[in-house]
């Protein structure tokens, strides 16, 4: 009984954080300048696609440089939705269903490409995955029913600063429960030795699609939050970059770390904004600034470790107790 008390009073207390979103979106909207508001509407779609992209490469232990791919679906899945197929939809019925679309297709897709691929390991997997975002880039770019070099026009504002951190809560509290699970576990295993989980009777194939698809799902989620916030989607958001920029977030953050990879994220973010003073010299400065954080940390942020996690934290205090 004791434990069906807590999963309820957590779950209500998650639910309760998710409708918060809607009166403290009003409240920031209030009185933020819209510049920050899009910052940090552009924050949380970045933690969605990093923690997505986590429970691939860190958690699962694969490479995948493909994310972007699954983004472009998502966005232009949910985008089609809301133009051509649903035109003029409300916010509170049309942006759930456009981000279900898209999120679903994204999923089929990483399914689809997932069964064959992922039987590769390494370099191998990685160019795979990158072979795989450029054609879907391609393909999104030749087709003109979705605009195709022109871009997709005409988009509604549909997505806030409330769904888009609905959205975070809901993806970084899903994938938390699920790594800390016996699924999370059976992640882990694969990570560390997948020969060795295999001989204890994981079925590696499985869980690694598993991971996969989910992660492409929440990619597709985050690409259709960005295509109903800016109204318009071009292939060059998509790019190979694309996907470089969410794998340095997760490395950055800490391999299989989730709150790791949202740190990494919000960084990531402000970082080249704050930076905008050296218009000329940004992109250096941005760059040596990763290099010399890579040096000084090179397993990432908070390593392996979650932030809410004592061992971390003790380490910590050990170690200022022994310089001290």
């Amino acid at each position: 009984m004791t434990a069906v008390v807590y999963w309820m009073r957590r779950n209500v207390v998650g639910l309760a954080l998710v409708a918060a979103q809607w009166p403290l979106g009003a409240a920031l909207g209030a009185w933020l300048n819209p510049y920050y508001l899009q910052i940090v509407v552009y924050i949380g779609i970045n933690i969605i696609l990093a923690v997505s992209l986590n429970l691939i490469n860190g958690v699962a232990g694969q490479f995948s440089l493909g994310h972007a791919g699954f983004m472009a679906i998502g966005a232009y899945v949910s985008a089609a939705v809301t133009v051509l197929v649903w035109p003029n939809a409300p916010s509170a019925a049309g942006l759930p269903v456009a981000l279900l679309a898209g999120g679903l297709a994204a999923a089929t897709a990483g399914l689809l490409i997932g069964i064959p691929t992922l039987r590769l390991r390494g370099d191998y997997l990685a160019i795979a995955t990158l072979g795989f975002g450029e054609i879907i880039r391609v393909i999104i770019l030749n087709t003109e029913s979705v605009g195709g070099a022109r871009g997709l026009f005409g988009i509604p504002a549909l997505a806030s600063f409330a769904s888009v951190y609905a959205c975070v809560l809901l993806c970084v509290g899903l994938l938390w429960r699920l790594v800390h699970s016996a699924y999370g576990k059976a992640f882990l295993a694969i990570r560390e030795d997948e020969v060795a989980a295999a001989a204890m009777g994981i079925d590696t194939t499985r869980f690694k699609i598993m991971a996969f698809t989910i992660g492409a799902f929440w990619a597709g989620v985050a690409g259709g939050l960005f295509a109903h916030f800016i109204g318009y989607i071009h292939t060059n958001s998509f790019s190979f970059l694309k996907s470089i920029e969410i794998v340095v977030m997760v490395v950055l953050g800490g391999m299989g770390s989730i709150s790791g990879a949202v740190l990494a994220a919000v960084a990531l973010t402000i970082l080249p904004e704050l930076l905008r003073f050296g218009a000329e010299y940004r992109m250096i400065i941005y760059s040596m600034l990763l290099i010399v954080m890579m040096l000084t940390r090179p397993s990432g942020l908070l390593g392996g470790a979650e932030i809410t996690e004592w061992r971390f934290w003790k380490s910590k205090t050990a170690r200022s107790a022994s310089a001290a």
